[in-house]
């Protein structure tokens, strides 16, 4: 008869065995895209703590209505000077991590 028991995965577990494993270019990828998810939805999220709509804040920063969307829906192709300046208008104070790893860089 067929041992039909259900695996629990830890979550580092599951990335490991469905994404790959620490320090592989995939997993490398999804973390770096994890962050940048991240990032849109802390920065949608502070917007909306300050009462502000995506076209009150792109007239702030000099963007229309679009590009706030965009960089809330996905952040991956804004330059770290816009960031900057929406965390500015949004009076919230920004840190970067940076690590030289292997002679690359890594944003953290």
């Amino acid at each position: 008869m067929e041992n039909n028991k259900l695996r629990i995965y830890t979550l580092e577990e599951a990335k490991d065995k469905y994404v790959g494993k620490v320090g592989t270019e995939k997993r490398n990828q999804y973390e770096y895209e994890l962050r940048l998810d991240l990032l849109g939805k802390m920065i949608r999220q502070t917007r909306k703590e300050r009462h502000l709509t995506q076209s009150q804040l792109g007239e702030m920063i000099g963007v229309q209505k679009s590009q706030i969307s965009r960089i809330e829906n996905n952040a991956k192709n804004v330059t770290i000077e816009t960031i900057l300046r929406v965390f500015n208008a949004l009076h919230a104070k920004v840190n970067f991590n940076v690590e030289l790893l292997d002679g690359e860089f890594k944003i953290a």
